[in-house]
């Protein structure tokens, strides 16, 4: 049997505690501006937001309960152009003094992780130019942050 035809991530929705919060947060941080607002009984409770320069989607919804039960999880990972593209995008975060981890090498490309938008959630950044090719059949990683350093280190001895 063929696999569906698919198209992409359509958007990314989140639960959130303050809609305004986060709109401001996502919109402060990485460029996000609102482009559709869901208002039920007068009430603004959700919001689709754009990015200008090709971010996926993002829904925000005002659901406290499951705001907290999923903060520290990482839903998702923004791709990000390359290597370079991630290294500003960290550059910025520091002046606008976001904490994350910095930009790793990871297994294919390279990584910005340990963001976290204002309800805890995990934003993470991966480059969508790889350093390494996915071959066709599956790879397994062991200790993934330790093999990404060995590779890395590989990696660096070639070029």
């Amino acid at each position: 049997m063929a696999a569906p035809v698919l198209a992409g991530i359509h958007h990314v929705k989140l639960p959130v505690r303050d809609l305004a919060r986060s709109i401001d947060w996502y919109e402060s941080r990485l460029g996000y501006r609102p482009a559709i607002e869901f208002v039920e009984g007068g009430v603004r409770m959700g919001v689709v937001m754009r990015h200008p320069n090709g971010g996926p989607d993002f829904a925000l919804r005002i659901d406290p309960e499951r705001a907290a039960a999923s903060a520290g999880w990482d839903f998702f990972a923004i791709g990000v152009p390359d290597e370079h593209a991630i290294r500003a995008l960290a550059a910025r975060l520091d002046e606008l003094g976001e904490r994350h981890a910095g930009v790793h090498f990871a297994t294919v490309g390279w990584i910005l992780p340990e963001l976290h938008d204002p309800d805890g959630h995990e934003v993470r950044f991966y480059t969508l130019a790889h350093h390494t090719e996915i071959p066709d059949e599956p790879i397994r990683i062991e200790n993934p942050r330790e093999s990404a350093a060995a590779r890395e280190r590989e990696f660096l001895d070639q070029t």
